[in-house]
């Protein structure tokens, strides 16, 4: 083991546990004799019973409440067990059947059209144009548009009569919004399990079976696609999950966020720069790291996962191990083993965890490799006083109770059919320098 690793971790005589993230620099202590909070999969004594609804109507992502959100971009539906892609369909279309993934525009995007319009002269492309001018041709469409617009506009703060004075064309143009703006969300059918008798019985990621993940995920890159040939001055594309209200969710309805960004950010910048000159880093400080110490906790062969150093929160790191380094290159069997790797972490999570699925990967205009990987963190401690004062951040859990915690239920998940083929702990082959992305480009 180099110098560096005896860098990233150091345990004290007392079991402190004191870890920097190689990449970017956090540092996290591990205290001994901290509570936790173990993995539960359980009905928690303050659930209340639901009252069943058919449609479900339980939040505006509903499917009884599809005409709550701005028109869909795009839907999955299942027909005869496929599968079917419906492009920009129209309102009768959208109410007539239910969408197993649709893919919306946030109705408060954090990057706003008007961002790309005053700063980049941005306007929709052809097929967007059209689009919107074939809905609003619909009476039914032009009704749903100014009806989310008023919501939207309410939403913010204006009373009923200065919302009755704004002119119509100008609700309009604020449309543009939805049919062209660079904020999405992937949302599933369910809001509660199948059967769920209680209110803490959410959907969850780790509730769908590995065919059902697979094609959200898929249904997600292809929105990322999209969202970069609808906009030229897009230069990456944040992916994240926010699960439940404590990880930042507006919603207790699982859905996924795609936002189009003008630049890198700091950060990965930052970790850009590390890796130009040590393209080795991402095997020798986090896969081959992990599994010098006992780290990994399932693998299969496109993707591997284990507990990450150097988080404010426990996390688990889900590397892909292809040559690729972009969602969109990886071939479809390779997505399908990252996708199985990731369900199976979220399924051993468990629903009653709030967590963050964080994505990231080698941008469109960089020519740096950079091994695509999620980050599963698990929001179960608030950083408070001490780590604001210090930059040294309290996580809650050692590497160790987190992978004990994830294990045992992955065996369990298994054994049950419910994840995907993969290897877990000590089955795991752990091969050293098993991530291929430092190949990227080489003829």
């Amino acid at each position: 083991m180099n110098d560096i690793h005896s860098v990233m971790i150091k345990i004290m005589t007392d079991g402190t546990e004191k870890q920097i993230n190689p990449f970017t620099g956090t540092e996290v202590w591990y205290i001994p004799g901290r509570k936790n909070r173990p993995v539960f999969t359980g009905i928690p004594d303050t659930a209340k019973k639901i009252e069943k609804q058919e449609p479900a109507a339980y939040c505006n992502f509903c499917p009884a409440k599809y005409l709550m959100t701005p028109p869909e971009k795009s839907r999955l539906v299942l027909q005869d067990g496929q599968y079917i892609y419906q492009d920009r369909p129209s309102v009768a279309d959208v109410v007539k059947q239910v969408a197993e993934f649709r893919r919306i525009p946030n109705l408060f995007e954090i990057v706003t059209i008007d961002y790309w319009k005053k700063n980049f002269e941005y306007h929709l492309i052809e097929k967007n144009r059209i689009w919107k001018e074939r809905y609003l041709a619909d009476e039914a469409g032009l009704k749903h548009v100014l009806a989310i617009i008023n919501l939207k506009l309410e939403y913010s703060g204006l009373d009923k009569k200065k919302i009755a004075k704004i002119k119509k064309d100008d609700k309009i143009t604020m449309a543009d919004a939805f049919f062209g703006g660079c904020h999405e969300l992937i949302v599933p059918r369910r809001h509660y399990v199948d059967g769920a008798e209680y209110d803490s019985q959410i959907f969850s990621s780790g509730e769908m079976t590995p065919e059902e993940h697979f094609h959200y995920f898929r249904f997600t890159i292809d929105a990322m696609n999209e969202i970069v040939e609808s906009n030229r001055y897009i230069r990456y594309i944040t992916v994240y999950q926010n699960w439940r209200k404590e990880a930042g969710a507006s919603f207790d309805h699982l859905h996924k966020q795609i936002v189009g960004l003008d630049e890198w950010g700091v950060s990965l910048e930052r970790e850009l720069r590390l890796a130009s000159t040590h393209p080795n880093m991402y095997n020798e400080y986090a896969a081959n790291f992990a599994a010098y110490n006992n780290n990994v906790i399932c693998e299969n062969d496109h993707a591997v996962a284990f507990v990450d150093i150097g988080h404010r929160y426990p996390t688990v790191a889900i590397y892909s191990k292809s040559v690729h380094c972009r969602p969109a290159d990886h071939t479809m069997e390779e997505l399908r083993g990252f996708s199985d790797v990731i369900h199976a972490v979220h399924a051993a999570t468990g629903a009653q965890i709030s967590c963050n699925e964080e994505w990231y990967y080698m941008p469109n205009d960089c020519i740096i490799p950079l091994p695509w990987h999620v980050l599963i963190k698990w929001r179960v401690n608030i950083p408070a006083g001490f780590e604001g004062g210090t930059k040294i951040y309290v996580n809650p859990m050692s590497l160790k109770e987190l992978r004990d915690a994830l294990v045992p239920r992955l065996f369990e998940l298994r054994g049950q059919g419910k994840i995907g083929p993969l290897s877990i702990a000590e089955e795991c082959p752990v091969k050293p320098n098993s991530l291929h992305y430092y190949k990227n480009g080489i003829q």
